[in-house]
């Protein structure tokens, strides 16, 4: 961006030159510059809350094994663990530890944080990625047809399937998709990520990633492939159907508002055809506003995987994290909660960073 301002030194009749003179500071670096400084204190809050409403119920050795130890155990335990000290000192220790990338050991089954993120992470990513690719195939082009028959019938009817999409409870979803597609029609499986045959032949490969698809098509076995996209199928639209709700109301909304704008009017008082004018002229503009809330989407569907994972025993970090719940072991989910806040800070971070290189306007 530039301003024109006039030189003192120009002479001549016609008075004052303007000299173009280069904007200094603001732009796109101090935008990302504020914008990555903003994940420590978000980070840090999150942390925060998690550690001190985890010993709202007492300490976590008591809560998940104090029943099965006697009470000599019991205090050696805490001793061994720090628990017995000041409850600010526990907390100074612990951001010390998760600056170091320490997220703590599980009771229940003696585990690091960091070793149970690396073994389930991957499924949950995999379920993230197959819901927005959901989200996206059906909010974007149903958004669009929405606009494009705004006020007619079935932009009604889709405006109330959004609705029910972002408003029904996932595990509910979950429940009607299976006893629909799996118990009446018996066209997909009921749970898991795979068939145990499958999983097996995924287990024996060279370095397998932990996300099935990319190690089904690393094998090259059609009927592997479609296993593991035939488990996919009702996990994914459960939880896309989530996001697929908002993206479709966001589309709507904003290729309606586009296609008022003059450059609009202006194409199309030159005969260019409607349908033409949200393709070419509505879309991008409506996919912006898309990118910038695809941050808190991620949060959404990290928190809606948990109930999908456990609807669907697809075995991740949302399953394994609600397996962590019921056993009480506090230390284990402030560590995946506190690991799960890392992520999406940063996820947040990359979107904006996206949309500012989309949209000059958000750096302002």
């Amino acid at each position: 961006m530039t301003t024109l301002t006039a030189d003192p030194l120009a002479t001549g009749s016609g008075g004052p030159t303007p000299v173009r003179r280069r904007r200094t500071g603001g732009g796109l670096g101090r935008y990302l510059v504020v914008r990555a400084l903003l994940i420590v204190p978000t980070v840090f809050i999150l942390v925060t809350l998690v550690f001190f409403l985890m010993r709202v119920v007492g300490n976590p050795i008591t809560a998940s094994v104090g029943g099965r130890l006697t009470e000599a155990e019991l205090q050696q335990r805490l001793a061994d663990a720090g628990y017995d000290r000041p409850i600010i000192v526990q907390y100074l220790e612990y951001l010390g530890q998760i600056v170091r990338g320490d997220f703590g050991t599980t009771v229940t089954d003696n585990r690091q944080i960091s070793e149970v993120i690396v073994t389930y992470g991957s499924a949950t990513v995999e379920l993230v990625a197959y819901a927005l690719v959901v989200a996206l195939v059906l909010g974007v082009p149903l958004g669009m047809l929405a606009a494009y028959l705004r006020d007619r019938w079935p932009d009604a009817v889709l405006r109330v399937v959004a609705i029910l999409g972002y408003a029904t409870p996932v595990f509910f979803a979950g429940l009607l998709l299976k006893l629909t597609f799996s118990v009446a029609l018996g066209w997909l499986p009921l749970n898991g990520r795979a068939s145990t045959r499958v999983s097996l032949a995924l287990g024996r490969i060279e370095s397998p990633t932990g996300i099935y698809l990319v190690d089904a098509l690393r094998t090259g076995n059609a009927t592997i492939i479609s296993d593991v996209l035939q488990h996919a199928v009702l996990p994914a639209l459960t939880l896309g159907l989530l996001t697929a709700g908002i993206f479709l109301r966001l589309v709507r909304t904003n290729v309606i508002g586009t296609l008022g704008a003059g450059y609009v009017e202006a194409a199309r008082s030159r005969g260019v055809r409607e349908s033409r004018l949200v393709r070419s002229h509505a879309l991008k503009p409506a996919l912006i506003p898309i990118i910038t809330v695809m941050g808190l989407q991620i949060a959404m569907l990290l928190g809606g995987s948990v109930l999908t994972e456990t609807t669907f025993g697809w075995r991740g970090l949302g399953f394994q994290l609600q397996q962590y719940l019921s056993a009480r072991d506090f230390v284990a989910v402030q560590g995946i909660v506190a690991v799960l806040a890392v992520i999406v800070a940063v996820t947040n971070f990359v979107v904006d960073v996206v949309a500012a290189l989309i949209d000059p306007r958000v750096r302002y």
